[in-house]
C-alpha cells in the first residue's frame, strides 16, 4: 500500500537551508576521499591498475544500502522521525570508518608490517576495511537527508528544487574546504602525535586532515538534525500499512520480505519518465566515476608526470596530486555558484534541457583531459614541471567541470522526487533506487579500470574517452525525451 505523508506544519525555506547542511560535514569527507585516498592507498602497496578495485567498495554499498534505507526510513516510527535516526546513525559509522582509514599505516605496524615494507598488507586490510565502513556511512546519512527534503518540501515542485539546490550548495561548501583541506602540506604541525615511525609526513597530514572532517560532520550533523522539525510516523499508520506483525519488524529493520515486495511493485509503479531520468542518471555517472577516481591522479602522473612508486617520480607526483586539489577546489567554487542559482536556471531553460546542456560539457571536458595527456605526453619539461599553458588548461577544465557537476548533485533527484510524488512512491526508497543508477556505472567503470589501465599503458585516458562518450549520450537523450514527455 502507497505510503501517504504525515501531517507536517509549514515549512521555510531556510529550515531547507539548515537541514541540508549535514552535506557539508559529509562532503568534507568525501573531498578528502577524493584528493588523498588514491595516493594513499598507493603508497600502502596497492598497484595503480588494482586501485579502482578498492574503490568498487563504494558502489557495492550504495546499490544495497540505500535502497533498503530508503526502504525503512519511510516506514520507521522513531520518536525523532523517519529520516533523522538514519543521518545519525550514518553520521556515527562515517567518524568510527575515519579512523580506521586514517590510522591504517599505525594500524598496519601495530600488526606487523614492516615500516619499510613495499607492500604493507595489515595497512592496507585495516583501510578497506575502514573504506567500505565510510562508503555504508555516507550512503545511510545522504539517502535519507535527501528523502527528509523532499518530505519538508511537502510536493511543492519550487522547494523541491530549493531543497536539492541547497543541498548542491553545501557539497560545495564541503568540497571548497575539503580540497583546501587536502592541498595544505602542514597540518601534521597542529597535531604532532599523528606522526609516526609507521606515519610519514604525508600519512601525518591526511591523518590530521580527517580529524578535522570530524569536528566539521559533527558541527553540521548537530545543525541539521536540530533543525529539522520532522515529526514521527504514527505507529497507527504503520499499522494501517502493514500490520502489527510487520511494522514491529520494521522496527528491528529486518522486514525483508516487505522490501522485496514494495521494490517490486514500485517498480512497477515507475513511468517512463522515471525510467529515462534512471538512464540519463546512469549516462553521465559513466562519464563522472573515472573523473572522480582518477582526477588528482591524472594531474601527478599525466600532467606533472610523476610517479608514486619512484624516489625522483614520488615528489613529483606529490606536486602533482596538490595541483589537482586545488583544482577540485576551484570545481567546487563553480559548483556552489551555480547550485545556489540553480533553481533560476532551471525555472528559466526547464531542468531537462540543463542537464542535457550539461552532459555536453561534460564530454567536452573529459575530452579535453585526453588531448591534454597526449599534449603533456609529447612536451620535454624542462624544470621537472608543465609548462604554464598545460598546467592552466588542466585547471579550467577541473573549474568548467563545476557546472554540469551542481546539475548531477541537484536535478536528477529533484526530478525524481516530483515524478514520485506524482504517482505516489515513498521518497526513500524512490531516491534509493536513483542511487542505483548512479552505483551500476560505477561498479562496471570500477571492474573495467584495470583492464583499461594494462591496455593503454598505464594512462587514465582509456576511462575518461569512455567517460566523454558516455555523458555526450546521455545529453542527447536528455534533449531528446524534453520533446517526448516535458520538463
Amino acid at each position: 500500500m502507497v505510503l501517504e505523508d504525515y501531517q507536517r506544519r509549514p515549512k521555510s525555506d531556510f529550515e531547507l537551508l539548515l537541514t541540508a547542511s549535514v552535506a557539508c560535514g559529509v562532503q568534507f569527507g568525501w573531498a578528502l576521499q577524493l584528493s588523498l585516498l588514491t595516493p594513499y592507498v598507493q603508497d600502502l602497496g596497492v598497484p595503480h591498475v588494482f586501485v579502482s578495485l578498492v574503490w568498487l567498495c563504494g558502489p557495492l554499498s550504495g546499490l544495497i544500502v540505500q535502497p533498503l534505507v530508503g526502504h525503512v526510513s519511510d516506514r520507521t516510527t522513531s520518536k525523532l522521525g523517519r529520516r533523522r535516526p538514519f543521518i545519525i546513525g550514518g553520521t556515527i559509522a562515517i567518524a568510527l570508518s575515519v579512523f580506521l582509514v586514517s590510522f591504517s599505516a599505525d594500524i598496519g605496524g601495530w600488526l606487523g608490517d614492516q615500516v619499510n615494507a613495499h607492500r604493507k598488507s595489515k595497512a592496507i586490510g585495516a583501510f578497506i576495511t575502514g573504506f567500505w565502513l565510510l562508503d555504508v556511512g555516507n550512503n545511510v546519512t545522504q539517502g535519507p537527508c535527501r528523502a527528509l527534503l523532499a518530505d519538508l518540501a511537502d510536493k511543492d515542485e519550487r522547494r523541491t528544487r530549493v531543497g536539492n539546490g541547497f543541498f548542491s550548495l553545501f557539497m560545495a561548501v564541503g568540497n571548497v574546504l575539503g580540497y583546501a583541506t587536502g592541498t595544505y602540506g602542514k597540518w601534521y604541525k597542529l597535531f604532532p602525535f599523528t606522526r609516526t615511525k609507521y606515519c610519514n609526513i604525508d600519512c601525518a597530514n591526511l591523518k590530521s586532515a580527517f580529524l578535522i572532517h570530524i569536528v566539521i560532520l559533527a558541527c553540521t550533523t548537530y545543525l541539521s538534525v536540530s533543525r529539522s522539525h520532522e515529526i514521527p510516523l504514527e505507529r497507527q499508520q504503520e499499522r494501517l500499512l502493514g500490520g502489527e506483525e510487520e511494522a514491529s519488524h520494521q522496527v528491528a529493520g529486518i522486514n525483508q520480505t516487505s522490501f522485496s515486495k514494495e521494490f517490486a511493485n514500485t517498480l512497477k509503479l515507475m513511468n517512463n519518465p522515471i525510467w529515462i531520468i534512471f538512464l540519463v542518471t546512469a549516462l553521465s555517472w559513466f562519464g563522472w566515476f573515472p573523473f572522480i577516481l582518477y582526477d588528482t591522479d591524472w594531474m601527478g602522473r599525466e600532467v606533472f608526470k610523476g610517479n608514486p612508486n619512484t624516489e625522483d617520480g614520488s615528489g613529483i607526483y606529490a606536486a602533482g596530486v596538490r595541483a589537482g586539489s586545488f583544482g577540485l577546489m576551484l570545481n567546487s567554487i563553480v559548483l556552489g555558484f551555480f547550485s545556489w542559482n540553480m533553481d533560476a536556471i532551471c525555472t528559466k531553460l526547464g531542468s531537462g534541457l540543463v542537464w542535457g546542456i550539461s552532459s555536453i560539457i561534460m564530454a567536452a571536458s573529459f575530452g579535453s583531459m585526453v588531448l591534454i595527456s597526449f599534449w603533456a605526453e609529447n612536451i620535454e619539461y624542462t624544470n621537472g614541471h608543465p609548462s604554464t599553458g598545460i598546467f592552466v588548461a588542466s585547471l579550467i577544465v577541473f573549474a568548467v567541470l563545476g557546472a554540469p557537476l551542481a546539475v548531477t548533485f541537484s536535478v536528477p533527484y529533484a526530478l525524481v522526487s516530483i515524478r514520485s510524488e506524482e504517482i505516489g512512491i515513498g521518497q526513500g526508497l524512490s531516491l534509493g533506487l536513483l542511487n542505483l543508477a548512479i552505483v551500476i556505472p560505477q561498479m562496471a567503470i570500477a571492474v573495467l579500470s584495470g583492464p583499461l589501465d594494462v591496455v593503454f599503458g598505464g594512462g587514465n585516458w582509456g576511462s575518461l574517452s569512455i567517460g566523454a562518450v558516455a555523458a555526450f549520450i546521455s545529453g542527447i537523450v536528455s534533449i531528446i525525451s524534453i520533446h517526448i514527455y516535458g520538463r
